[in-house]
């Protein structure tokens, strides 16, 4: 034992570094663990999207690069709309972090095995996904809303800037079509609550994304093309969103399941 203390008197530092590789280690292989429970479980629950095979053409020429103009825009400003009711849950979450919604019941990781992921409603008719792709939608699904629509909503420059910047503190490790699920959740927000600046929805809704590690050009070209050209991700109304990767919670499982992208899980909410 006197031995074993003279030499970690005598090697303290090495002991230490070792020490952390082997904490490092383990948390890695923690993650990965995991990473693959909660995908094998979301893979086998859910139904099958698929992404537009053409986002990158989109991505870089807008709604330029689709045939046909199949959601021409309605008019609107962040500054003529009433408010309606605001959202009685808000739940935004990020590819770093998630958010709870304000009344929404929220479970820890630890506790997180219990909560079963909501499913897909599933469709009368097979979704025909190629119809999605061609109207625009960056996402295709086998839950389709037919009759979604949201009126075009022109941002100012103080809302653009702030949005770039909301996309890439929420979602900016999702690319192009993370930061578009994000921008059109907050044109669905506008829309359909009635919020009228940017600001406002990050603070009713709670996101909690950093506006101040600025943004990259793929979170710029996703605002312009949900607001600027009027487009949506995906052919569905989505109000909520989180990451099971980092918190579980019972309240966003007991909404209305629209799609999961690169590990965040999209929601709409029941009724209007």
């Amino acid at each position: 034992m006197k031995k074993i203390n003279e030499f970690l008197k005598g090697h303290k530092n090495a002991v230490v570094v070792v020490c952390v590789i082997l904490i490092a280690v383990l948390l890695v292989i923690n993650s990965i663990i995991a990473h693959n429970v909660v995908s094998s479980s979301d893979d086998s629950i859910n139904k099958i999207s698929a992404t537009n095979p053409r986002y990158k053409e989109i991505m870089e020429n807008g709604a330029g690069a689709l045939n046909q103009d199949s959601n021409p825009p309605v008019e609107s400003t962040t500054s003529n709309s009433t408010p309606a009711t605001k959202a009685e849950t808000t739940a935004p979450a990020s590819s770093a972090a998630s958010t709870e919604g304000s009344t929404g019941e929220t479970d820890s990781t630890g506790t997180g095995a219990s909560i079963p992921f909501a499913t897909a409603i599933a469709p009368a008719y097979p979704a025909d996904y190629s119809e999605q792709w061609n109207m625009g939608y960056l996402i295709a699904i086998d839950n389709p809303d037919t009759t979604y629509r949201c009126s075009k909503v022109k941002l100012t420059d103080d809302d653009r800037d702030l949005l770039e910047r909301l996309c890439m503190g929420e979602f900016g490790s999702g690319g192009f079509i993370g930061a578009s699920l994000i921008a059109q959740a907050v044109k669905d927000a506008m829309c359909f609550d009635g919020y009228t600046s940017v600001a406002d929805v990050i603070s009713e809704c709670h996101y909690t994304g950093s506006t101040s590690i600025g943004t990259n050009n793929e979170c710029k070209q996703a605002v312009r093309y949900i607001f600027d050209d009027n487009r949506d991700a995906v052919q569905h109304r989505i109000m909520y969103m989180y990451n099971p990767y980092m918190v579980q919670s019972a309240f966003h499982e007991s909404q209305n399941f629209i799609l999961s992208y690169a590990g965040v899980r999209f929601f709409d909410r029941w009724g209007y």
